[in-house]
């Protein structure tokens, strides 16, 4: 790893940390040659998915639009940034374990409202609208009624699951 300020080569690591669920990993390091700490972070790289459009037209995958898509359905709703980035990193894990080179767009679609049921009830009405193209007031009443037929979901067995999964992750890793 270069140096930021002196460009020298020769570097040590002085701490390593874990996080976002073991995604990432932050390594502390101090130059040998001027002793300038600086932090890197290395993450494995996904082969980079290519999404099939309804069209049939391809486009690279991007999680920046995903983020976005998810920021705009939750705009001016009580839904933390936290929880929007933990969101996008289900997504992009459950694609990631579904899909190798190509992903079609229902299959993010139908994730990306899976976790926005969750998140919030409006911010999930809000992207089914787009994403189901809804044209008439009715549309929007059905999904209204079928998305409140359904059992919320229980925040605390969420969060249990959550723990659980984070502790197998951990259990995992050694």
């Amino acid at each position: 790893m270069r140096c930021p300020k002196c460009a020298g080569q020769e570097d040590k690591v002085i701490d390593s940390r874990s996080s976002k669920e073991g995604a990432l990993i932050r390594r502390r390091r101090e130059c040998l040659a001027c002793n300038h700490r600086f932090t890197t972070y290395e993450q494995v790289e996904h082969e980079l998915l290519t999404v099939i459009k309804r069209d049939g037209r391809r486009e690279a995958f991007s999680r920046e639009k995903l983020l976005s898509g998810m920021r705009r359905a939750c705009q001016k709703r009580p839904v933390a940034e936290a929880d929007i980035a933990m969101a996008v990193e289900h997504i992009l894990e459950s694609l990631a374990a579904d899909f190798d080179r190509e992903v079609p767009s229902e299959a993010i679609g139908e994730r990306v409202m899976r976790e926005l049921r969750r998140l919030d009830p409006v911010a999930y009405i809000r992207f089914a609208s787009i994403y189901r193209q809804f044209e008439e007031i009715n549309d929007f009443v059905e999904e209204a009624t079928r998305i409140a037929a359904m059992p919320k979901p229980d925040k605390r067995q969420m969060e249990l699951a959550v723990g659980e999964a984070e502790a197998i992750k951990r259990k995992e890793r050694g």
